[in-house]
């Protein structure tokens, strides 16, 4: 994208569709950090280190399977501050499934991260950002509103941190950040094959303190809202 495609996306292209839009970025002064595929013990727990270094807060998007085997990892989460959101029942891509199944799946995972976690849900990822109007429509239908990114660091490469942390770079206001905690694999129906070594801590660390020499603070989607709104425009995948 070039450097003046990025102003007309946001303010010609993502209008006109926002109407079967996810949220893709926010208009705010900072950079909405978002965290995918937790919780996960040796990730979730360093990314959460990190971000209380930085008084930063973050959306996480958690798996159900993992939050159900891991309930002490979410309860430092919400005890944290931090906003929790669904990713889904497992990692399996949505445009695999019928509507009717995406829709009975997706309302079924919130009942239950809202049971555990004891908060209310209001967003969701489609795992691997898939998702066509079909299940779009149906993860609408159950009350949630899907949530994408504006910037993917790529950290689910198993790169050198300090070559992940300089694809930040290119992050700039507004923006609603890609980052993991976790790393889905075959207790989550995938095979992505074996998990990157490096301390995803230690990148949060990288890229947080990246962001502040910039001048750019952090948040998650929630508190970012609470002084800006959402940019919501058509995303669709497979």
């Amino acid at each position: 994208m070039t450097h003046m495609a990025a102003p007309v996306l946001r303010r010609v292209v993502l209008p006109l569709t926002a109407p079967v839009g996810s949220v893709r970025s926010v208009r705010w002064d900072g950079v909405v950090l978002t965290y995918d595929d937790g919780p996960q013990p040796g990730g979730t727990d360093r990314v959460l280190a990190a971000l209380a270094e930085f008084g930063s807060t973050a959306t996480f998007f958690l798996l159900v399977g993992r939050a159900r085997r891991h309930p002490a990892l979410l309860r430092e989460i919400v005890d944290a501050g931090h906003e929790i959101a669904l990713h889904g029942v497992d990692h399996v891509r949505l445009t695999t499934m019928s509507p009717a199944v995406v829709r009975r799946r997706t309302r079924d995972g919130r009942r239950e991260l809202e049971d555990l976690a004891g908060r209310a849900v209001r967003w969701f990822r489609p795992p691997y950002g898939a998702q066509h109007v079909s299940t779009w429509a149906a993860i609408r239908s159950t009350g949630l509103e899907s949530v994408v990114w504006s910037n993917d660091v790529a950290d689910w490469q198993d790169d050198p941190v300090d070559a992940i942390a300089a694809r930040c770079t290119a992050v700039g206001t507004g923006s609603v950040l890609l980052m993991h905690d976790g790393y889905a694999d075959a207790s989550d129906g995938v095979d992505d094959g074996p998990a990157p070594g490096f301390d995803r801590g230690e990148l949060s660390r990288r890229v947080l303190g990246s962001l502040r020499e910039r001048g750019l603070g952090t948040s998650s989607l929630r508190d970012a809202l609470a002084g800006g709104s959402a940019v919501r425009g058509a995303w669709f995948r497979g």
